[in-house]
């Protein structure tokens, strides 16, 4: 009994160790999740500094699903993809800056057959829940085939013609404009079922591009989606559907 007692104080220093461990790890890294937005490349496997930290993601997708995020180190990092299941580099980004306890979403666009123009867009989520019954939408322009800026409107459904332009004049590859937009939650529309429509356009012109159904929120919760801008496939134009993350709610 006394032995073991005397054991305990360094069993308890131990512990503390861990923990203290533990937290100052987390402190150091950052919170990241994939979204693969290159037409040209095949799945890649994601490595951050070496480490592999995604596998297999396909064109137009992403990893972990939200709100999921997967720790990575913080500060100077390179972000390299490779075809997956191979060593076969499609591109490599460096340095690409992440802060210390914050949540991205990390888009890679441009082309693989131009590895140079292969871009890392680190964006800083905010998952801070709006207030009940609202909604907060991002829009990230990653489509570089598409029109120079794009206007995006998202009403609710049923739509009764565009109205006020939610995000006006994005341009591809432009973290500046990537904002979040608050709208109030839709409930016109039965639970569980389509409640907003999203009208991309071009922008001035008007001309429209696509439109998409998107369902988002309650009324006794607030929630927010980010919507990610590609290109189609074969690399011609803007793709005419988007990338639907549902971060919250």
């Amino acid at each position: 009994m006394v032995r073991w007692l005397k054991a305990l104080p360094l069993a308890l220093a131990i512990a503390a160790l861990s923990i203290i461990a533990i937290s100052c790890s987390s402190s150091n890294s950052a919170q990241v999740r994939f979204v693969h937005a290159i037409q040209d490349a095949s799945a890649l496997d994601i490595e951050v500094n070496g480490t592999k930290v995604f596998t297999d993601v396909g064109f137009t997708e992403f990893q972990p699903a939200p709100p999921a995020y997967t720790s990575v180190p913080s500060g100077s990092d390179t972000v390299e993809g490779l075809a997956t299941g191979s060593t076969t580099e499609a591109f490599s980004n460096s340095p690409v800056s992440l802060a210390a306890g914050t949540q991205y979403t990390m888009v890679a666009t441009g082309f693989v057959t131009s590895a140079s123009s292969v871009v890392i867009m680190p964006l800083a989520d905010n998952n801070t829940a709006p207030a009940n019954g609202s909604v907060n939408f991002r829009v990230i322009n990653a489509s570089p085939n598409g029109p120079s800026a794009v206007d995006v409107y998202i009403v609710p459904n049923p739509p009764q013609g565009l109205g006020s332009k939610t995000f006006s004049g994005l341009s591809y590859n432009d973290p500046s404009a990537y904002t979040y937009v608050t709208l109030p939650y839709n409930s016109s529309i039965p639970s569980g079922q389509p409640n907003y429509t999203m009208f991309v356009t071009t922008t001035g012109g008007g001309n429209q591009i696509f439109s998409q159904t998107i369902t988002a929120g309650s009324a006794s919760a607030g929630a927010i989606r980010t919507l990610v801008l590609t290109d189609r496939a074969d690399g011609t134009s803007m793709n005419d559907g988007a990338i639907v993350l549902n971060d919250l709610n």
